[in-house]
């Protein structure tokens, strides 16, 4: 089994498919939405392939160590919004063909007028073992 973020972004969808911010869909698009990704998840949750998932809010803030003794440096909010990201779901699978095939589903998900979005997805590997060099 294999491990996998994958990680929903406020960037969108392509202009041509259903290419309407979340912020201007009707409430009941914004359900339905939901309503999808939580059947996803639990339909993996039956076959054991979902580990954790969480949706995001957009406010953020870039943090980071500035030396000894120094409070942390920060940054924000984001200066873009099509960096942040609007929410992450981890799954376990049996390989990356599996992975490719459950981000092109979750694409897939209802927008504005109840059309797919397809949105893009980043899919990302957990890192592994590295292996052991024996000479």
């Amino acid at each position: 089994m294999a491990k996998y973020l994958l990680l929903k972004h406020y960037r969108g969808a392509p202009a041509p498919a259903n290419d309407v911010p979340m912020d201007q869909w009707m409430p009941d698009e914004i359900s339905a939405h939901i309503q999808y990704m939580n059947d996803f998840a639990a339909r993996l949750e039956k076959t054991g392939e979902f580990v954790d998932g969480q949706a995001l809010a957009p406010e953020g803030t870039w943090v980071r160590y500035d030396g000894e003794g120094r409070p942390p440096v920060t940054d924000g909010p984001f200066a873009e919004t099509k960096d942040l990201i609007a929410g992450w779901m981890v799954i376990d699978v049996d390989g990356y063909e599996r992975a490719v095939e459950l981000a092109g589903e979750l694409s897939a998900a209802p927008g504005a007028g109840g059309r797919p979005i397809h949105e893009w997805l980043e899919l990302r590997p957990f890192l592994g073992e590295h292996p052991t060099v024996t000479e």
